[in-house]
């Protein structure tokens, strides 16, 4: 072998030798590409996860948040920290979560009422929530419950709405507000049973409640928050606001059962995640919190303040929430409901 083919041969293999070494780097950065979308080692979450509270502290969507951080945190393997930004009808935090970045570690924890409410309640917000923000897992379904002042003149949900046909704006409901699911709620009962309430709005469900123990007003629809009340004696329950009856009190009948086909004035609450955030971010997150909801601790939490897990696919989430809107803009519509 001459000089010359031994020269050609050495050209050739550091070619091959550095034509493989590309070939490995590129399929190293295919790998590590791969990696952060699915959430492996190396990538996704690469720091602490923030969940951001539009709600205050204490709210249905703070308790909900606060149970489901801690499992979430185990399986992800990142700090979860809960960061309450209230105000202005939930807007406030959830425009924080529509202008952060994408990258799968700021999340939304909200009630239903600002995707489903909001919109048509306000000339104008600061985010549209259908294209800033992309849904990720529901944390659950809360019931309301028609409840009662204990001196009110009807032992049962027929005589509750025998009086009120009977004696047109007599009787006053208290609600969270105007725009609120609350109010949402006793006006969809108003048009549907075709009676005359005055509605009484306040700052939040906990003041309603306590006018409605010291006979202030004399019905509203309640959270969770009434049902110690109710146990204790000192509230009537008269029907759940939801198409089935409730497991925390399965003799109390469903307002569809007292004739008002269909009603439903429930609302989902759960996380969201700014536009643009990666699918298989989404996916592992929502993975993950259907898990977690239905883990016995957290459903115990559920139960308490009387909502449901209810684990579903990114797609079925936002398929619930587009139909509680229709639901909800025509009851707006035709009661002429205008946030404060």
């Amino acid at each position: 072998m001459n000089a010359t083919t031994s020269t050609r041969r050495r050209v050739l293999a550091r070619g091959l030798q550095a034509t493989l070494a590309a070939t490995l780097a590129t399929a190293g950065l295919g790998l590590h590409a791969v990696a952060q979308a699915q959430g492996g080692q190396g990538g996704w979450p690469s720091k602490p996860i923030k969940v951001v509270v539009n709600f205050p502290p204490g709210s249905s969507p703070d308790v909900l948040a606060r149970a489901i951080s801690l499992p979430l945190q185990q399986a992800l393997g990142q700090p979860v920290v809960v960061e309450n930004k209230a105000g202005a009808s939930g807007m406030i935090g959830g425009d924080v979560v529509a202008r952060s970045e994408a990258d799968g570690h700021t999340l939304l924890m909200t009630a239903g009422s600002l995707i489903t409410n909001n919109p048509h309640l306000f000339a104008k917000m600061p985010f549209d929530p259908a294209k800033d923000l992309v849904p990720v897992a529901p944390a659950g379904r809360l019931t309301l419950f028609l409840v009662a002042n204990g001196n009110f003149p009807a032992k049962d949900v027929k005589e509750f709405l025998a009086y009120l046909k009977n004696n047109p704006n007599k009787a006053t409901y208290g609600s969270a507000g105007n725009g609120t699911g609350l109010h949402i709620a006793g006006e969809l009962l108003k048009s549907q049973a075709g009676v005359q309430a005055v509605h009484v709005p306040y700052k939040g469900a906990s003041p309603a409640l306590q006018d409605l123990l010291a006979g202030q007003i004399h019905f509203y629809f309640g959270p969770g928050i009434a049902i110690q009340h109710v146990k204790a004696g000192k509230l009537k329950l008269l029907a759940t606001a939801t198409p089935k009856r409730s497991a925390l009190f399965p003799d109390a009948p469903t307002l569809h059962e007292a004739g008002l086909t269909n009603f439903d004035a429930g609302t989902t609450h759960g996380f969201y995640a700014p536009a643009g955030t990666p699918a298989p971010v989404v996916e592992r997150l929502n993975r993950e919190i259907n898990r977690i909801v239905m883990l016995p601790e957290v459903r115990a939490q559920m139960t308490n303040m009387a909502a449901e897990p209810t684990p579903m696919s990114p797609s079925e989430f936002d398929a619930v929430m587009q139909d509680d809107s229709r639901r909800y803009a025509a009851i707006i519509k035709a009661q002429g409901i205008r946030a404060d």
